[in-house]
């Protein structure tokens, strides 16, 4: 398996099909596997060279318990460490939920490293997220029960869920905080997209509308967690605005 050490943290990446680099971030407590599983890799392959990173404290990624080894700042530099150790100096960014908070940061501190950002289900206005941290202080299974009870992952991810570390990502999960004065510099063409039954609907939509090359696509009647699985929806829009740049 591919790995890239920064600053002594392993992370775990997949490099898969042929044509302009293309980034793929998964959301918090996934892993690579998942954009194989909701068929992101399938669809995307043929066209891009896709590369697929597990987040430290994901997957086959290294998992530090210490809460300043998830600062937003090492997030992004983990995505220029993989992009560096493949010799790649510019990719297009995709990252849902917790990965389009990434793409934020990427936006923020390595913007030179990307042609464009796609982001879904992620707003930068800030977010608490105490009810995440309280069901994880009871553990790892705790927490594969609360995500089961959404009715959408598979098994197999529910499987892989149980793998987690339930402290490095109750390290991870600290509240956000409001960085959209970035907004009015980011002038990279930016997609954004969220389904409109996501509580985050709204700040999204308004996120797009004060990105300088923001646009924003909504997929109706859609929740936080569907928007991320029906990828034969999204996959599809994203696919056009790449193809527009």
């Amino acid at each position: 398996m591919p790995y890239t050490s920064n600053q002594g943290v392993r992370i775990h990446y997949q490099v898969v099909g042929d044509g302009s680099p293309l980034i793929l971030q998964h959301g918090f407590s996934g892993s690579i596997e998942d954009l194989h599983e909701f068929g992101y890799v399938e669809q995307l392959h043929r066209q891009h060279r896709l590369i697929l990173v597990d987040a430290r404290g994901h997957g086959a990624s290294d998992k530090p318990h210490e809460l300043e080894a998830y600062m937003l700042e090492w997030l992004v530099s983990d995505i220029a460490a993989v992009l560096d150790d493949l010799h790649i100096a510019k990719a297009h960014y995709w990252g849902y939920s917790m990965g389009g908070w990434i793409g934020f940061g990427v936006a923020k501190y390595a913007s030179p490293r990307v042609h464009s950002l796609i982001i879904g289900g992620a707003q930068p206005y800030g977010k608490s997220f105490a009810q995440a941290r309280e069901v994880l202080r009871n553990g790892i299974e705790a927490w594969t029960t609360y995500i089961a009870g959404w009715g959408l992952y598979p098994p197999e991810a529910l499987a892989r869920t149980r793998n987690n570390d339930a402290e490095a990502l109750l390290a991870l999960i600290q509240d956000r905080s409001d960085m959209s004065n970035i907004l009015p510099d980011v002038t990279l063409p930016c997609l954004l997209y969220a389904g409109s039954a996501d509580d985050q609907f709204e700040l999204v939509e308004r996120c797009a509308h004060e990105l300088p090359s923001g646009s924003f696509e909504s997929l109706p009647d859609l929740d936080h967690i569907q928007a991320m699985a029906r990828s034969d929806l999204v996959v599809p829009r994203v696919a056009s605005f790449l193809a527009s740049l």
